[in-house]
Protein backbone atom coordinates (compact mmCIF):
# COMPACT_ATOMS: atom_id res chain seq x y z
CA UNK A 1 0.00 0.00 0.00
CA UNK A 2 1.11 3.52 -0.44
CA UNK A 3 -0.03 6.82 1.73
CA UNK A 4 -0.22 9.85 0.52
CA UNK A 5 -2.21 12.87 1.60
CA UNK A 6 -4.72 13.93 -0.36
CA UNK A 7 -7.09 17.30 0.28
CA UNK A 8 -5.34 16.95 3.80
CA UNK A 9 -6.48 13.52 4.51
CA UNK A 10 -4.09 10.98 5.11
CA UNK A 11 -4.94 7.84 2.54
CA UNK A 12 -3.91 4.41 1.80
CA UNK A 13 -4.70 3.03 -1.71
CA UNK A 14 -2.63 -0.36 -3.47
CA UNK A 15 0.64 -0.19 -5.74
CA UNK A 16 0.20 1.03 -9.26
CA UNK A 17 -3.03 3.37 -8.58
CA UNK A 18 -2.62 6.82 -10.55
CA UNK A 19 -3.64 10.04 -8.66
CA UNK A 20 -6.77 10.11 -10.48
CA UNK A 21 -7.91 6.93 -9.75
CA UNK A 22 -6.49 7.14 -5.67
CA UNK A 23 -9.03 10.62 -5.19
CA UNK A 24 -11.82 8.99 -7.24
CA UNK A 25 -11.88 6.02 -5.04
CA UNK A 26 -11.76 8.14 -1.90
CA UNK A 27 -14.77 10.46 -2.97
CA UNK A 28 -12.57 13.16 -4.79
CA UNK A 29 -14.56 14.62 -7.67
CA UNK A 30 -11.78 15.03 -10.62
CA UNK A 31 -13.10 15.98 -14.11
CA UNK A 32 -11.88 14.30 -17.07
CA UNK A 33 -12.78 14.60 -20.79
CA UNK A 34 -9.82 12.44 -22.63
CA UNK A 35 -9.72 9.61 -19.73
CA UNK A 36 -12.46 6.75 -20.03
CA UNK A 37 -12.09 3.59 -17.95
CA UNK A 38 -11.33 1.02 -20.29
CA UNK A 39 -8.80 2.99 -22.18
CA UNK A 40 -4.76 3.65 -21.44
CA UNK A 41 -4.13 7.00 -19.23
CA UNK A 42 -3.27 9.77 -22.00
CA UNK A 43 -3.08 13.35 -19.95
CA UNK A 44 -4.15 14.69 -23.88
CA UNK A 45 -6.78 17.09 -21.99
CA UNK A 46 -5.47 17.96 -18.85
CA UNK A 47 -8.36 18.89 -17.20
CA UNK A 48 -7.77 16.45 -14.60
CA UNK A 49 -5.03 18.80 -13.44
CA UNK A 50 -4.33 18.70 -9.70
CA UNK A 51 -1.48 20.02 -7.50
CA UNK A 52 1.02 18.16 -5.90
CA UNK A 53 3.52 19.34 -3.29
CA UNK A 54 3.99 22.22 -1.18
CA UNK A 55 5.03 26.18 -1.30
CA UNK A 56 7.27 27.35 -3.84
CA UNK A 57 7.89 24.10 -5.32
CA UNK A 58 4.33 22.70 -5.95
CA UNK A 59 3.14 21.94 -9.64
CA UNK A 60 0.36 21.06 -11.66
CA UNK A 61 0.12 17.40 -13.22
CA UNK A 62 -2.26 15.59 -15.00
CA UNK A 63 -3.35 13.12 -12.42
CA UNK A 64 -4.76 10.53 -14.92
CA UNK A 65 -1.19 10.14 -15.86
CA UNK A 66 0.49 10.63 -12.46
CA UNK A 67 1.67 7.83 -10.37
CA UNK A 68 0.43 7.69 -6.58
CA UNK A 69 4.13 8.03 -4.42
CA UNK A 70 4.75 7.62 -0.89
CA UNK A 71 4.17 10.79 0.80
CA UNK A 72 2.65 12.87 -2.05
CA UNK A 73 0.58 15.57 -0.96
CA UNK A 74 -1.90 16.28 -3.35
CA UNK A 75 -4.82 19.00 -4.06
CA UNK A 76 -7.80 18.26 -6.25
CA UNK A 77 -9.09 21.37 -5.77
CA UNK A 78 -6.58 24.56 -5.11
CA UNK A 79 -7.26 27.53 -6.24
CA UNK A 80 -4.48 27.37 -8.64
CA UNK A 81 -6.03 23.92 -9.66
CA UNK A 82 -9.38 25.91 -10.43
CA UNK A 83 -8.11 28.97 -12.48
CA UNK A 84 -6.29 25.95 -14.75
CA UNK A 85 -9.33 24.15 -15.54
CA UNK A 86 -10.71 27.46 -16.40
CA UNK A 87 -8.42 28.06 -18.57
CA UNK A 88 -8.48 24.65 -20.05
CA UNK A 89 -12.45 24.66 -20.92
CA UNK A 90 -11.75 28.46 -22.64
CA UNK A 91 -9.59 26.95 -24.73
CA UNK A 92 -11.67 23.68 -25.42
CA UNK A 93 -14.76 25.99 -25.95
CA UNK A 94 -12.57 28.17 -28.44
CA UNK A 95 -12.30 24.65 -30.61
CA UNK A 96 -15.39 22.55 -30.26
CA UNK A 97 -17.98 25.00 -29.36
CA UNK A 98 -20.60 22.96 -29.90
CA UNK A 99 -19.88 20.02 -27.50
CA UNK A 100 -22.34 19.35 -25.31
CA UNK A 101 -19.68 17.76 -22.86
CA UNK A 102 -17.77 20.35 -23.13
CA UNK A 103 -20.62 23.23 -22.69
CA UNK A 104 -21.82 21.02 -19.46
CA UNK A 105 -18.16 21.35 -18.08
CA UNK A 106 -18.15 24.61 -18.83
CA UNK A 107 -20.87 25.49 -16.79
CA UNK A 108 -19.93 23.11 -14.21
CA UNK A 109 -16.98 25.23 -13.36
CA UNK A 110 -18.55 28.71 -13.53
CA UNK A 111 -17.26 29.31 -16.95
CA UNK A 112 -18.32 32.57 -17.93
CA UNK A 113 -16.39 34.25 -20.69
CA UNK A 114 -14.30 32.83 -23.83
CA UNK A 115 -11.22 35.14 -24.33
CA UNK A 116 -9.97 32.95 -27.53
CA UNK A 117 -10.34 32.91 -30.93
CA UNK A 118 -13.27 30.53 -32.21
CA UNK A 119 -11.80 28.08 -34.73
CA UNK A 120 -14.76 25.59 -34.77
CA UNK A 121 -12.30 22.67 -35.44
CA UNK A 122 -14.35 20.53 -33.93
CA UNK A 123 -11.46 17.45 -33.12
CA UNK A 124 -9.91 18.74 -30.07
CA UNK A 125 -7.24 15.64 -30.01
CA UNK A 126 -8.19 13.82 -26.74
CA UNK A 127 -7.44 10.59 -28.46
CA UNK A 128 -10.23 8.95 -27.29
CA UNK A 129 -11.51 7.75 -30.60
CA UNK A 130 -8.15 6.53 -31.58
CA UNK A 131 -7.72 4.48 -28.26
CA UNK A 132 -10.98 3.17 -28.67
CA UNK A 133 -10.12 1.53 -32.15
CA UNK A 134 -7.01 0.39 -31.49
CA UNK A 135 -7.54 -1.47 -27.57
CA UNK A 136 -11.50 -2.14 -27.51
CA UNK A 137 -11.88 -2.61 -31.18
CA UNK A 138 -8.43 -3.90 -31.86
CA UNK A 139 -8.48 -2.64 -35.36
CA UNK A 140 -5.80 0.24 -35.42
CA UNK A 141 -8.08 1.44 -38.22
CA UNK A 142 -7.31 5.30 -37.64
CA UNK A 143 -4.51 7.33 -35.65
CA UNK A 144 -2.81 10.25 -35.18
CA UNK A 145 -0.79 12.35 -38.58
CA UNK A 146 1.70 15.61 -38.44
CA UNK A 147 3.03 17.41 -35.59
CA UNK A 148 2.07 20.97 -33.96
CA UNK A 149 -0.77 22.70 -35.41
CA UNK A 150 -0.95 20.38 -38.53
CA UNK A 151 -1.39 17.21 -36.19
CA UNK A 152 -4.89 15.46 -36.88
CA UNK A 153 -6.47 12.26 -36.71
CA UNK A 154 -7.51 9.99 -39.59
CA UNK A 155 -6.50 7.09 -41.85
CA UNK A 156 -2.67 6.67 -43.27
CA UNK A 157 -2.69 8.75 -46.14
CA UNK A 158 -6.19 9.58 -46.28
CA UNK A 159 -6.66 6.40 -48.01
CA UNK A 160 -9.91 4.18 -46.98
CA UNK A 161 -8.71 1.58 -44.20
CA UNK A 162 -9.57 -1.95 -45.22
CA UNK A 163 -9.49 -2.70 -41.30
CA UNK A 164 -12.47 -0.44 -40.38
CA UNK A 165 -15.61 -2.38 -39.51
CA UNK A 166 -17.75 1.22 -39.65
CA UNK A 167 -18.54 -0.02 -36.00
CA UNK A 168 -19.44 3.61 -35.08
CA UNK A 169 -17.16 3.16 -31.66
CA UNK A 170 -14.98 6.49 -32.54
CA UNK A 171 -18.25 8.24 -32.70
CA UNK A 172 -19.93 6.66 -29.85
CA UNK A 173 -16.73 7.89 -27.43
CA UNK A 174 -15.88 11.45 -29.15
CA UNK A 175 -16.89 14.35 -26.61
CA UNK A 176 -17.65 16.18 -30.07
CA UNK A 177 -19.78 13.43 -31.54
CA UNK A 178 -21.70 12.27 -28.49
CA UNK A 179 -24.17 15.21 -28.57
CA UNK A 180 -24.21 18.14 -30.18
CA UNK A 181 -25.23 22.20 -28.47
CA UNK A 182 -27.62 23.55 -30.85
CA UNK A 183 -26.58 27.30 -29.27
CA UNK A 184 -24.30 27.91 -31.92
CA UNK A 185 -24.03 32.41 -32.39
CA UNK A 186 -20.03 32.85 -33.56
CA UNK A 187 -20.41 36.30 -30.73
CA UNK A 188 -21.51 34.02 -27.71
CA UNK A 189 -19.33 31.15 -27.61
CA UNK A 190 -20.46 29.78 -23.75
CA UNK A 191 -24.07 27.84 -23.77
CA UNK A 192 -24.64 26.45 -20.70
CA UNK A 193 -28.15 26.65 -20.72
CA UNK A 194 -28.50 22.68 -19.67
CA UNK A 195 -26.49 22.95 -16.44
CA UNK A 196 -26.12 26.95 -15.62
CA UNK A 197 -24.86 26.67 -12.27
CA UNK A 198 -24.87 29.52 -10.05
CA UNK A 199 -23.50 27.72 -6.24
CA UNK A 200 -25.16 29.43 -3.35
CA UNK A 201 -22.19 28.25 -0.91
CA UNK A 202 -19.83 29.61 1.14
CA UNK A 203 -17.95 32.89 -0.75
CA UNK A 204 -15.09 31.34 -2.76
CA UNK A 205 -12.35 34.27 -1.73
CA UNK A 206 -12.47 32.50 1.68
CA UNK A 207 -10.46 29.88 0.28
CA UNK A 208 -7.06 29.51 -1.55
CA UNK A 209 -5.39 26.49 -0.71
CA UNK A 210 -8.79 24.29 -1.37
CA UNK A 211 -11.90 24.81 -3.12
CA UNK A 212 -14.95 22.92 -2.76
CA UNK A 213 -14.63 19.64 -4.41
CA UNK A 214 -18.01 17.98 -3.43
CA UNK A 215 -19.87 16.64 -6.25
CA UNK A 216 -22.68 17.15 -5.96
CA UNK A 217 -22.05 20.44 -3.36
CA UNK A 218 -23.66 20.13 -0.24
CA UNK A 219 -25.08 23.44 -0.27
CA UNK A 220 -26.12 22.76 -3.48
CA UNK A 221 -28.58 20.04 -2.81
CA UNK A 222 -29.60 21.71 0.20
CA UNK A 223 -31.10 25.04 -1.53
CA UNK A 224 -32.76 22.62 -4.31
CA UNK A 225 -34.32 21.02 -1.90
CA UNK A 226 -36.03 24.25 -0.50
Amino acid sequence: MINLVINGLNVSVEDGSTVLEAARFLGFSIPTLCHVDGLSPYGACRLCVVEIGEGPRAKLVSSCTYPAEEGLKVRTASARVIRARKMILELLLASCPQSKTIQDLAAAHDVRQQRFKQEYEDCILCGLCVRMCEEQMMAKAIGFRGRGEKRSIGTPFDIKSDVCRLCGACMYICPACQLRCTYNEPEKAICGACANLAPPCVEKDQFDDMMCYMDPCVACEIQKDK
